[in-house]
C-alpha cells in the first residue's frame, strides 16, 4: 500500500470509542484511462456489537471502501491515502504478513457471489477449516469437528455429511450460509458483509439476515452491511451511511436517515422503491440520469448533474463547491436546512406513503 500526504476531507464522525475507524480515506486506481477515483475522502466509525449499512447504486464506492479495509487490493495499481484504524491499529501502512494475520480472524468477510467465493475443487468443509487451522494452530480434526459445529449453527442440515460436499452440491442458501461459517469460524471481532442476500429469494434472505443479527449477538461482532436495499438495511442495522461517487452524502442512525431523510440523493434511492399497499397505478420515481464516471466525476456536488433542487442554490456553489460533510448526524448539500425540511414534506413524502 502507498500512504500519501492527508488533505482535507469530511469530519469524521462523533460518538463512543470505535472499533473500526476510517479517516479521509481515498483509494485510486491507475487505468489505460486515467486514475480512477474509487473512493474520495470518506470517514466513518464502527463500534463493537453494532452494525453499520453502507447503502449506494453500483460503482458508488462501497466494495471497494471494505476490500481497502481488508487489503485486498493491487498495490501496484492502487494508491490507499488516509487511515484505517481497527482497534488501535493502523492498517494502510501495515505490511501484507500483518494483514494475513488479520484477515479471517480479526475481520472477516462474507462476499457478494458465494459461488465464485467459494473453490469448486475443495469441499466446503475444507475451506471452512483452513482459516480455522492457520490462526489457531488447531489440528486437521479439532478443525473437522469446529467446522460440523459452524456448519451446524449457520442451518446446515446434516453438517457431518455436508462437511464433505463440494461447493456445486449446495443449494444458493446454504452456499451462503458456509459464507457465512467460513467467516465466522475464527471469531472475528468485525465482520463485512458485502450484498450477501443478493440474488436469494425472500425467504433465504430473511433467513439470513435472522442469522446474522443472532450471531452479531452470540459473538458480539462489529459488522458493515453494504447493499442497495433500503428494505434490508432497514432491519439490519443501527447506523446508516450514504454513499455516492466515492464519497459519503449522508449519514446518521437508520431511524434518522430513513425517516427524515436529508440529501436530495437520499430522497431518490427512497422514492424510487416499490412500497407494500402503495398504489400500484402509480409509477415509481426513478433517479434521472446515470453515476458519474470516477475518472472524471463532476466538480462540486457529484450528485449535481442528476439533482432537481440545484435552481434553490444560489450562484454556482452547486458545480462550484463541494458541500462539506459535519460531523455526527448529517448530509453534504448546499440546500439550507429550512430548504432540506421544506422539500422533503411537500415534494418526497407524499411519495413515500
Amino acid at each position: 500500500m502507498t500512504t500519501l500526504t492527508k488533505t482535507e476531507g469530511e469530519k469524521a464522525p462523533t460518538g463512543p470509542e470505535a472499533f473500526l475507524s476510517v479517516r479521509d480515506l481515498r483509494v485510486r486506481f491507475s487505468t489505460e484511462d486515467g486514475i480512477v477515483k474509487a473512493v474520495d475522502g470518506l470517514s466513518f466509525d464502527v463500534e463493537r456489537g453494532k452494525t453499520l449499512g453502507i447503502v449506494g447504486e453500483s460503482g458508488s464506492g462501497k466494495s471497494v471502501t471494505n476490500l481497502t479495509v481488508l487489503g485486498l487490493h493491487n498495490p501496484k495499481t492502487t494508491t490507499v491515502e488516509g487511515e484505517i484504524i481497527l482497534d488501535g491499529k493502523e492498517l494502510v501502512t501495515a505490511k501484507e504478513k500483518e494483514l494475513e494475520q488479520l484477515r479471517g480472524n480479526k475481520v472477516a468477510m462474507i462476499f457478494q457471489d458465494p459461488l465464485t467465493a467459494l473453490s469448486p475443487y475443495y469441499t466446503v468443509g475444507r475451506q471452512i477449516a483452513e482459516p480455522f487451522m492457520k490462526h489457531t494452530g488447531a489440528s486437521k480434526k479439532e478443525a473437522r469437528q469446529r467446522t460440523i459445529e459452524m456448519l451446524a449453527k449457520v442451518g446446515i442440515p446434516h453438517p457431518q455429511s455436508r462437511v464433505d460436499d463440494y461447493p456445486h452440491q449446495f443449494s444458493g442458501g446454504m452456499r451462503q450460509r458456509a459464507m457465512i461459517a467460513m467467516a465466522l469460524v475464527c471469531d472475528p471481532d468485525l465482520l463485512i458483509a458485502d450484498e450477501p442476500t443478493t440474488a436469494l429469494d425472500v425467504t433465504v434472505q430473511a433467513q439470513i439476515l435472522d442469522l446474522l443479527k443472532d450471531l452479531q449477538q452470540e459473538f458480539g461482532s462489529a459488522i458493515i452491511f453494504i447493499t442497495h436495499d433500503l428494505g434490508v438495511i432497514s432491519d439490519m442495522a443501527d447506523d446508516l451511511l450514504v454513499m455516492y461517487s466515492g464519497r459519503a452524502v449522508e449519514r446518521g442512525s437508520v431511524r434518522e436517515v430513513l425517516r427524515n431523510p436529508q440529501h436530495p440523493y437520499t430522497w431518490g434511492l427512497l422514492s424510487s422503491m416499490p412500497r407494500l399497499g402503495g398504489d400500484t397505478s402509480q409509477a415509481l420515481n426513478p433517479i434521472p440520469g446515470s453515476p458519474p464516471s470516477l475518472l472524471n466525476p463532476p466538480t462540486g456536488c457529484p450528485f449535481h448533474p442528476r439533482c432537481a433542487f440545484t435552481d434553490e442554490v444560489t450562484g454556482n456553489r452547486c458545480s462550484g463547491e463541494r458541500p462539506p460533510l459535519a460531523a455526527g448526524r448529517a448530509s453534504a448539500c448546499h440546500l439550507t436546512a429550512e430548504q432540506k425540511q421544506t422539500n422533503f414534506i411537500d415534494k418526497i413524502q407524499p411519495r413515500l406513503r
